[in-house]
């Protein structure tokens, strides 16, 4: 466990001490304590995130559409999405859209980057689930619920087509950077198919998709301190308007000001490995 603040609110964030038995599924918890509640912008990243509070403090996250309390279901590129919390416990789990297609019993293009209520989702089995981990004892108890969990519904639950899981992991792998006409080449699909087939799937077009992974490390550098002129050539822009146009699309903010969301200053405990390492905490 490793304690990360912003301003004079504090929050523990506990990684599991062994990864999920599911390809694509990592989780960490989360713990408030301090003065102040958590106030911070959640900046988006590529994975489909499911947050599960099974103690009694408050999480509330809102967007465009409006607020949303307890646990919950943020699909890909998100938006505009504040997150409120005070003496909230939370397990906040990032799914690869491939993994939670079958994991969540619903598309990830059917949640279209809104954030819903898990219960919403779930019905009945929200409130289960939040029942089972209150009782357990500690945050591995905790984890390994939930992996469990989520490899009983990953079962019984559908699959996308093996084409789209590659292709998902070749833009991840080439960090954003990989052409679909050459994915498309790759695959022996024309490029109208993959394009209509991950969109509906996925909930992105395969350049969105990519756009989103490059961003998510572009991001990443920009917090670890790096300029954004370095940033935008080690993450593949064109130049460092290019990056700017992509920070405001996905964040909202400048490059400046996204380099200094506390959002990103945890990931280097909670999701090591995961993007570049945020190595200049004396920022925050």
């Amino acid at each position: 466990m490793r304690s990360a603040g912003y301003k004079r609110a504090v929050f523990d964030v506990v990684p599991p001490s062994r990864p999920s038995r599911l390809t694509g599924v990592s989780m960490a918890g989360f713990q408030h304590h301090g003065p102040e509640p958590i106030e911070m912008r959640a900046i988006p990243h590529p994975s489909v995130t499911l947050a599960l509070v099974p103690g009694p403090g408050t999480l509330l996250v809102d967007d465009a559409t409006g607020s949303r309390r307890g646990s919950l279901l943020a699909g890909l590129a998100f938006s505009d999405m504040q997150v409120h919390g005070r003496d909230v416990e939370a397990v906040q789990v990032r799914l690869s859209p491939i993994v939670a297609y079958a994991v969540l019993g619903v598309s990830p293009a059917d949640l279209a980057g809104a954030v819903v209520a898990l219960d919403d989702v779930w019905g009945r089995e929200a409130a289960r689930v939040q029942e089972q981990l209150s009782r357990a004892r500690s945050w591995q108890d905790r984890f390994t619920l939930t992996d469990e969990l989520l490899a009983r519904r990953c079962e019984a639950g559908r699959s996308v087509h093996p084409e789209l899981a590659w292709a998902w992991d070749r833009i991840v792998l080439s960090c954003g950077r990989i052409r679909v006409e050459s994915l498309a080449a790759e695959i022996g699909w024309s490029r109208q198919r993959l394009w209509s087939r991950f969109r509906s799937h996925i909930g992105l077009t395969p350049r969105s998709a990519a756009k989103l992974v490059r961003f998510h490390h572009a991001v990443h550098r920009l917090a670890g301190g790096q300029s954004p002129a370095r940033a935008a050539a080690e993450s593949g822009y064109y130049d460092q308007s290019h990056l700017h146009r992509h920070v405001q699309d996905f964040a909202g903010v400048t490059p400046a000001t996204v380099a200094d969301e506390p959002f990103l200053a945890v990931d280097d405990i909670a999701w090591p490995g995961h993007a570049p390492p945020v190595t200049n905490p004396a920022r925050r």
